[in-house]
């Protein structure tokens, strides 16, 4: 006989039960040290293919693989108890076809346990949102500055900035939450647009460079710990200097090694205790 547990993770029905009554706030992480450090503060942990850019120092998030993003998900998973995990779908994992989608979202949340996937594009992958949904899987969308679409993009521009790319946004959103979207992400598009999105439609929105207005906000985790360099995103702000800390515990040990300081005897091996 088995013998269920109670489920302590946010879920998605609850992440959902949240629009209207407080704001949710969302972080990336792909590692274990950082998912476990804060799984007690946010509602939702995504691990993003921004992890290309910020992991592994690639130029983009086009190259990074579905076996690379369920490793990295399964880490995050492992590391935390609290939040509620979404992974991206890497670029070319979806957009083939709905039947694509589905086996490779189905062996990601098989390897890694996660709660569910999100993808970007607009209404053209809508039916792809449904599919997925109709098959137990919890989709969240992503619509507007799209970094797996830079090279039609022309870049990392701003979105919506006018009343006809405003209305395509909108549009692509709607779609999405009429296929079955328990939520979208809205990046990099104009405040007023983000605000009307967020009003007009049933489901979460998540902002990131997108207004105060939207269910919930998430950043890049490198970015608020001042872990990205010198540029910071006009959308992000810097909470913490992790890599001023970094740099002063570096430098500290390197130094106790060359000044012989460290190690010392206390930790080491095969060391017979003083009488």
């Amino acid at each position: 006989m088995s013998v269920h547990r109670p489920a302590q993770r946010v879920t998605v029905p609850q992440l959902m039960a949240y629009k209207g009554t407080r704001k949710i706030a969302a972080l990336t992480a792909y590692i274990a040290p950082i998912a476990r450090l804060l799984d007690e503060s946010v509602d939702m942990i995504l691990v993003g293919d921004s992890t290309a850019m910020v992991g592994y120092d690639m130029p983009d998030t086009l190259s990074i693989t579905t076996e690379m993003m369920s490793a990295h998900a399964a880490a995050v998973v492992r590391a935390t108890q609290q939040a509620c995990v979404i992974v991206d779908m890497p670029f070319g994992s979806y957009q083939q076809s709905p039947s694509q989608a589905f086996a490779n979202a189905a062996a990601m949340l098989a390897a890694s346990g996660v709660a569910g996937v999100k993808i970007e594009g607009g209404r053209v992958l809508a039916e792809t949102t449904r599919f997925l949904v109709d098959r137990g899987i919890p989709v969240l969308a992503h619509v507007g500055l799209m970094p797996q679409y830079v090279n039609t993009m022309g870049g990392f521009k701003a979105q919506g900035m006018t009343d006809v790319a405003a209305r395509l946004i909108l549009e692509d959103a709607r779609a999405h939450a009429q296929a079955g979207a328990f939520g979208v992400v809205l990046e990099g598009i104009s405040e007023p647009l983000a605000r009307q999105i967020t009003a007009d439609l049933d489901i979460l929105t998540i902002g990131i460079g997108a207004s105060p207005g939207c269910d919930g906000q998430i950043l890049v985790t490198e970015d608020i710990l001042g872990l990205s360099g010198d540029r910071i995103p006009k959308f992000a702000k810097r909470f913490g200097d992790a890599a001023q800390v970094i740099r002063d515990a570096a430098r500290d040990y390197a130094q106790s090694v060359r000044e012989e300081t460290f190690p010392t005897l206390d930790h080491c091996f095969g060391v017979r205790p003083k009488a």
